[in-house]
């Protein structure tokens, strides 16, 4: 295998995985052949659908000494420039279908909802999450699309580019004090007091069905990528936050592939470790402070319990990433070995492949996570340059200057 620097970055095998572990009734009711089957049938429907490509990275898993890397590029997905375009919308679009079916004391199709069949009804509907940008743009552009209302509360460390995107999508963005997950409480308390819907992707005590219906529309990219394999990838490295884009993913691996899934890694910013300290606890962590992290997608210190329920089965590891090793990923896609394609992705779009860096620069992670040169990898690029000029910042030239391989 092919030196790599030496990483000090903390991992942590879960003791609760195995790939053993069966496929529960309990995780069924999260995420489930028939739920991606509705969410398949409604997302490939909307306007300028098309699977995002899955990179494969012959001369980087070269360097890395690997058999394989591919990268699941969501740079371009509808035009938001993130995975997060399946999830928030999707589920925009069925609490619609519900509220209406309700008002009309009625099924309701959804074609009625994304054909706009009961446009003063959808308008007299206010939806509302938390975000740190990616998914309040997806809830806010369901929110036009289908036409309701929308308030996006962001925390504040959201950058004001980031603020200003969703607003492009006509949402109402408010600006909180604290971090994330305070953000994700004063969504709820003000959809409480005002008789609005919130649309989360994270889940807590009395609010779990909604962000079943964002965690469906994510595991659509999972099926996408995964439909490109005969035999099952060695290994995934995902980005976690508060887990629910891991979960889908890890959700898809299992039902696909049983025992012969992927090893699953999980990896988030070092500031907001969650899912590292809760594997360490065997049992849900929550990580206070400002989570001050450049990673921001990724700046969440407490799990969803939904993700927990089925990652906590067959998540089999996690680590704890200083921000430099997430830009340095993207530095190297931009930048790519030769014959590979130059990539854009964000800063909170690599911790992945920024983990899989880190894991095959220490030798007791290689052991303990049985990398080696025939291993093939699945890292999910989940974010492009959703703020440019951060990420011009980062990289040292701008996204379309990389796209046109010109980065110097």
């Amino acid at each position: 295998m092919t030196a790599a620097p030496t990483q000090t970055t903390p991992f942590r095998m879960n003791p609760l995985a195995s790939r053993e572990a069966p496929w529960t009734a309990a995780q069924d009711a999260i995420l489930s052949d028939a739920g991606l089957e509705a969410a398949r049938a409604t997302i490939t429907g909307w306007p300028d659908y098309a699977p995002t490509p899955l990179h494969d990275l012959k001369g980087l898993a070269a360097e890395l000494g690997i058999g394989g890397l591919y990268f699941k590029d969501e740079g371009g997905r509808f035009g938001l420039g993130s995975f997060k375009a399946l999830g928030g919308a999707y589920a925009v679009a069925r609490l619609l279908q519900k509220q209406i079916g309700q008002a009309l004391g009625r099924a309701v199709s959804m074609d009625e909802v994304t054909q706009g069949a009961h446009p003063d009804l959808a308008a007299g509907i206010t939806v509302c999450c938390a975000t740190d940008g990616n998914h309040g743009r997806s809830v806010a552009w369901g929110a036009r699309t289908f036409g309701c209302k929308c308030v996006i509360f962001i925390h504040a460390t959201v950058s004001e580019n980031r603020k200003a995107a969703i607003e492009a999508y006509g949402a109402e963005v408010r600006r909180c004090e604290g971090n994330y997950d305070d953000s994700v409480r004063i969504a709820q308390e003000t959809a409480a007091r005002e008789g609005w819907f919130v649309v989360s992707d994270t889940s807590y005590p009395g609010y779990m069905e909604v962000p079943k219906d964002v965690m469906q529309g994510y595991e659509l990219m999972a099926e996408e990528a995964f439909a490109n394999f005969e035999q099952p990838p060695t290994h995934v490295f995902l980005q976690t936050g508060v887990g629910g884009m891991a979960a889908a993913v890890v959700a898809n691996a299992v039902r696909r592939w049983g025992a012969a899934r992927p090893l699953v890694v999980l990896c988030d910013p070092d500031q907001s470790a969650c899912w590292y300290e809760s594997f360490g606890a065997a049992k849900p962590v929550a990580i206070e402070g400002d989570l001050d992290t450049l990673m921001a997608g990724l700046a969440c210190g407490e799990v969803s319990l939904l993700a927990w329920e089925i990652l906590k089965d067959h998540g089999d590891a996690a680590m704890a990433l200083a921000d430099d090793l997430a830009v340095a990923a993207m530095g190297r896609l931009a930048r790519p070995v030769a014959g590979d394609p130059p990539i854009v992705a964000g800063e909170s779009a690599t911790a992945g492949l920024a983990g899989l860096i880190a894991a095959l620069g220490n030798a007791e992670a290689r052991v303990a996570m049985d990398l080696h040169t025939s291993s093939r990898v699945v890292v999910f690029g989940t974010e492009g340059d959703t703020d440019a000029a951060l990420y011009a910042e980062l990289v040292g030239c701008s996204a379309d200057a990389v796209r046109a391989g010109g980065a110097a």
